[in-house]
């Protein structure tokens, strides 16, 4: 393959960005430099290894021909986006699966409460009916068969017209009412209709009938157990939803920060990698000038591209944390294919915010969810126990009706009659039933008595646990803020250190393997000064989540 053929396909590097980073110099001049600094070592032995070592810097100060990398797939274009701390919060929130299914398990408790009240609601039913007779007659209707057809059998033709209307409730006192109108419309055939008054004749019926228990199921409390019970359900399930929302916001909040250290990390990585540029350039002047040895280059030669490979796990650790991000904020699969940098708007915090041990737990007792989950249990398992415990009692219920009717040739007369009061009818009675030995009612009793004794645990189960989360998270913040005054004096010592160092290489007091621990020393300084300031500004983030205020840190409200 010619060299212009290669070169299309290729895409080439120019020495001068690449020379402090060969990977292979290091390789070459290792042990020439452990050799070079050995104390017991011959006059002849010294002369050829000090040939080899000038030699190698020749090699060195030659120009490079050209790395070649292959590019024959496309690289993916870049797409750069700015985004503060509450842009991602709101992102997140608008995409996330979690939220999205625990809002629909909100809805779904909400329908519970509806069903429960349901049970309640009137119910209407209409039925209407005609049915036909034709019998034949085995004796004569009086006033209706002729006498001259004695002897013969007599067809009755009956046609009955019917027509209910039927309403009934469930009352919350645990009772039934009901109200029956059924107006109907009989005739038969004319051959025997003399025996009646009416033909057709209209009948009218209205009846009231009542039921109420007076011990098992009776009263308002005991009937409405089951829709409070739903309804603790609904706000608990509005709690697990508040918390979802919470613990998205807070894991948003802790990969920002951590895409922030990672960018601040890429800085400090660049500025020793400057330093030690700056440092290699020095040092080859000077060996040029023949005032220092080829020694100190190597040194610098190595510091370098030990550094560039810190630059270049800086930049990967940058994509990795960007891509954390990306996918809690959940953009699409195609979106999340594409090749998006982020680029963190919002600096992190510096200043000690003003904190109390006491007011910090009062918060999270009165804002938790999982305070009103726990609370919300525990008043279910009262109402279930209330509930079983009425159930032990037997069923006695009272039970009354009455009626009215009527009679006519028509509609509207038989409507008239029926709701004259001439023709009526009532009654009253007593219904008791108790199943013997009642086990089942007493077996249930005695496991809701055991599941409400669990949720009053449960209840200060989590109120100690939520107590010594928020002691945990207070003094991770008084930590990692005193963390952030430590690493800072730590980090200005190593910059005064690393600056009187240099100025004792200028006079020749030190050596550049001084120099280089001294920098290294300042950019572990800067590392940990930007980690705990990280941290600090993770631990308010984790505080808050503990005293379930980060709703109000964005102004947000659910709905």
């Amino acid at each position: 393959m010619t060299a212009s053929a290669c070169m299309s396909n290729r895409v080439c590097l120019n020495s001068h960005d690449v020379n402090h980073t060969t990977f292979y110099s290091m390789l070459l001049y290792h042990s020439l430099i452990k050799e070079a600094c050995m104390h017991r070592i011959s006059s002849a032995r010294h002369y050829r290894l000090t040939i080899m070592v000038i030699a190698g810097w020749v090699c060195m100060s030659l120009p490079l021909t050209a790395w070649c990398l292959d590019v024959t797939q496309p690289l993916p274009m870049e797409r750069r986006e700015t985004v503060s701390l509450a842009d991602a919060a709101v992102r997140a929130l608008q995409s996330n699966l979690d939220i999205s299914i625990s809002r629909q398990n909100r809805e779904s408790r909400l329908a519970d409460i509806i069903i429960e009240q349901s049970k309640f609601d009137p119910n209407l039913s209409i039925n209407g009916q005609y049915n036909r007779t034709v019998n034949p007659l085995n004796r004569p209707v009086f006033g209706g068969t002729d006498p001259n057809l004695l002897g013969q059998i007599t067809t009755f033709d009956q046609r009955a017209h019917s027509l209910t209307v039927d309403a009934q409730t469930n009352l919350i006192t645990g009772g039934n009412f009901d109200v029956n109108y059924s107006p109907a419309r009989n005739s038969v055939n004319q051959n025997v209709a003399r025996g009646f008054l009416f033909n057709p004749s209209w009948t009218g019926g209205l009846a009231f009938t009542f039921t109420q228990p007076l011990l098992r199921n009776a009263g308002i409390a005991i009937n409405k157990t089951f829709i409070k019970v739903a309804q603790n359900n609904a706000i608990v399930e509005q709690h697990v939803f508040r918390d979802r929302v919470m613990t998205v916001i807070a894991s948003v909040e802790q990969t920002y920060w951590e895409v922030v250290f990672a960018n601040e990390s890429l800085k400090v990585a660049q500025a020793a990698l400057k330093a030690a540029e700056e440092l290699l350039a020095a040092n080859r002047a000077k060996t040029k000038a023949g005032v220092m040895s080829i020694v100190d280059v190597l040194q610098a030669e190595a510091a370098v591209a030990s550094r560039v490979e810190q630059v270049l796990v800086a930049e990967k650790s940058i994509r990795d944390q960007e891509d954390q991000l990306r996918r809690l904020l959940n953009p699409g699969e195609e979106d999340l294919r594409q090749d998006v940098r982020l680029t963190p708007v919002d600096p992190p915090v510096t200043v000690l915010e003003p904190l109390s041990l006491q007011e910090a737990i009062d918060t999270a007792i009165e804002q938790r969810p999982e305070i009103t989950q726990a609370k919300k249990n525990v008043e279910t398992g009262e109402l279930n126990k209330q509930f079983a415990r009425n159930q032990l009692l037997p069923t006695l219920s009272l039970q009354g009706t009455i009626g009215l009717a009527g009679l006519g040739g028509d509609y509207g007369e038989s409507f008239t009659r029926n709701f004259s009061g001439d023709f009526y009818n009532y009654g009253a009675g007593l219904v008791l039933s108790y199943p013997l030995g009642n086990r089942a009612a007493i077996s249930s009793y005695s496991k809701r008595k055991l599941e409400a004794q669990n949720a009053e645990v449960a209840l200060a189960n989590v109120r100690q646990q939520i107590i010594v989360g928020i002691r945990e998270a207070v003094r991770r913040v008084q930590t990692d803020f005193k963390r952030i005054e430590t690493t800072r004096s730590a980090r200005i010592m190593a910059e005064k250190q690393l600056q009187a160092e240099q100025e004792r290489l200028k006079v020749g007091l030190s050596t550049t393997r001084f120099v280089l621990e001294f920098q290294r020393d300042l950019a572990t300084a800067q590392g940990n000064e930007l980690r705990a300031i990280v941290d600090y500004n993770k631990s308010l983030s984790n505080l808050s989540r503990h005293k379930a205020t980060t709703l109000d840190r964005y102004h947000l409200e659910l709905s």
